[in-house]
């Protein structure tokens, strides 16, 4: 066997491998055995094919399955063990001859590779790069105290609609004929819940302004909301193209109204978002809220922090020259159903990732950073916490969150999202500690205006 590989400009390589019949012989003879044994061909016993029959049916379909095996095999070591960063998959060079595996020839294959830019991409304390901190204000501490109560809040029974307090109404619908009358086997619907505020036309949302148990409104759920199929349909619990034969007036019959009413802020809200006994007066509240608030913005601004990392050291490295053509028929290769144009036009952002995952390699390298399956545990028991958060479940037990990480790491899919995340957590943490951080204070807004700009 010989391998060769040559990139005159260090980034389009190509690698031929040739192949003696010295080279696979041995494993076809021993794959051909083992079709021998298991053969079942009419007019001989189990394993008493002979030979010559054998080969002669699988002889070159063995060999191809053996040779292309073994060039798998020997290309992917020859990579590792001559240390060439390749890019992508190898493809078949187009200098590559006809092969013939019916002879005992030497058989060549040639392949193309694409192969990673030479460049240094190394930080120090002379590189100095933004950090913001972004500060907690009363009236964020106020929003976040507002979204609680909200969350803890509850229905209460109520006497008369009021539309300002977002009152739910429930009550009966029944459908009329054009003299008004309840329609005969017209539509019919008891507990209809109803939540006015939500109507599209005015004149149609007035008409329950101030209502009171047992009135009755007349009202016509289609002009109510006009070009919204779904929404009728869905009101008079019909199918969408059914709702043209139903576009005359309805009666409602308020039976309930629920006012909503925001949870206090006392202890039992306190109970309800930190755990019971952890919080004791409305001070604690607060200040548990900044410090949760302000965990989250940590979060925000090493985000920021890894994106302004990015951009510094993309200035730093300076344009890098890609194999563009080869590179762009690998990643046709691997969007063949998406053809030429998908190529085409993600191809540049494409170039741009790639570009930064180069640079993030030699960031990681150079700080020594390894991650183990406790530290991407810990990242799904994270974004476990954060899901749960976004419902206003602040406090849950250690145990669920483990449990709801387990459950993550079972999909493949997740798997290597949350191995970048704790790959990234560690770098920022590690980068904070080698540059020359340039510390600013910012509000939330500006912050949020900031990402969005860019």
């Amino acid at each position: 066997m010989n391998i060769s590989f040559e990139a005159p400009d260090k980034i389009n390589g190509l690698m031929t491998i040739v192949l003696e019949k010295e080279d696979y012989q041995a494993e076809v003879e021993k794959t051909l055995k083992d079709y021998r044994k298991r053969a079942n061909v009419p007019g001989f016993r189990p394993g008493q094919t002979p030979m010559g029959m054998i080969k002669r049916q699988y002889g070159t379909a063995v060999k191809v399955d053996v040779v292309n095996k073994m060039l798998g095999e020997e290309l992917y070591k020859y990579v590792r063990e001559n240390k060439i960063q390749m890019l992508g998959e190898p493809l078949n060079s187009d200098k590559q001859k006809e092969l013939n595996f019916e002879s005992d020839e030497p058989l060549e294959f040639m392949f193309d590779i694409a192969v990673a830019p030479e460049f240094k991409a190394a930080l120090s304390g002379k590189d100095k790069v933004d950090y913001y901190n972004i500060t907690v204000d009363d009236k964020l501490i106020d929003q976040q105290v507002e979204m609680y109560q909200q969350r803890s809040g509850n229905y209460e029974k109520a006497e008369q609609y009021d539309a300002e307090q977002r009152d739910l109404l429930k009550g009966d619908l029944r459908e009329l004929d054009e003299n008004g009358n309840v329609k005969e086997n017209g539509i019919t619907i008891a507990d209809v819940s109803l939540m006015p505020q939500y109507i599209k036309v005015e004149d149609q949302k007035k008409l329950f302004d101030g209502a009171k148990l047992g009135d009755i409104i007349t009202w016509n759920p289609r002009q109510a909301y006009p070009e919204n199929d779904a929404e009728v349909s869905s009101l008079l619990k019909i199918k969408k193209e059914e709702v043209a034969q139903h576009t005359g007036d309805f009666t409602y019959q308020v039976t309930e109204i629920s006012r909503f009413t925001k949870a206090e802020v006392n202890q039992t809200l306190f109970d309800q978002v930190f755990g019971e006994g952890n919080v004791k007066d409305e001070k604690e509240f607060r200040q548990k809220i900044s410090e949760q608030i302000s965990e989250q913005f940590k979060s925000d601004s090493d985000y920021k922090f890894l994106l302004d990392v990015r951009k510094h050291m993309e200035k730093k490295v300076g344009k890098l020259e890609f194999p563009e053509a080869l590179l762009k028929r690998v990643m046709f290769n691997n969007n063949k159903d998406k053809g030429e144009e998908f190529v085409e036009k993600n191809f540049e952002a494409s170039i741009n990732e790639l570009e930064w995952h180069l640079i993030k390699e030699q960031l990681v390298a150079a700080q020594n950073i390894k991650v183990d399956d406790a530290d991407i545990k810990n990242v799904a028991k994270e974004a476990a916490r954060a899901q749960f958060a976004q419902y206003g479940m602040a406090n849950i037990p250690e145990e669920y969150l483990d449990n709801y990480a387990t459950e993550m790491l079972k999909k493949r899919e997740n798997v290597d999202g949350l191995v970048d995340r704790a790959v990234d957590l560690k770098l920022i943490d590690a980068l904070k500690n080698v540059v020359k951080l340039n510390e600013k204070e910012i509000s939330m807004e500006d912050f949020q205006k900031m990402l969005q700009e860019k």
